[in-house]
């Protein structure tokens, strides 16, 4: 796998596909799904979809939000706590992690 990066976004790609469309979500052994939003973070995403995912700081710099694309890609805005590797692996900040087009994010891995 490779990583985009551009100035201060990194993307973090991923090889499977969601058919479906929208920012499906797995969290505590459940699965819910959202249309895609303009600029939602994939964070804002498994609020609006009644979850209730880890966060602290919300700003790029703990990691407590980190999940795993399991498809699809999303931009970060800012990453101050994943490593190249760990992008690579596919895991983004969800709360700076902007959906590319449709995701699936896997909190439990």
């Amino acid at each position: 796998m490779t990583v985009q990066m551009s100035s201060d976004t990194e993307t973090a790609p991923t090889s499977a596909s969601n058919d479906d469309g929208g920012v499906t979500i797995q969290l505590d052994g459940k699965t819910a799904q959202v249309p895609l939003r303009d600029g939602e973070t994939i964070l804002e995403a498994a609020r609006r979809a009644g979850m209730t995912p880890p966060f602290s700081c919300e700003a790029g710099n703990c990691g407590t939000c980190m999940a795993k694309l399991t498809s699809g890609t999303a931009t970060m805005r800012v990453n101050d706590a994943l490593d190249d590797d760990e992008v690579e692996e596919g895991y983004v900040l969800t709360c700076q992690g902007t959906p590319d087009g449709p995701v699936v994010v896997d909190y439990d891995c």
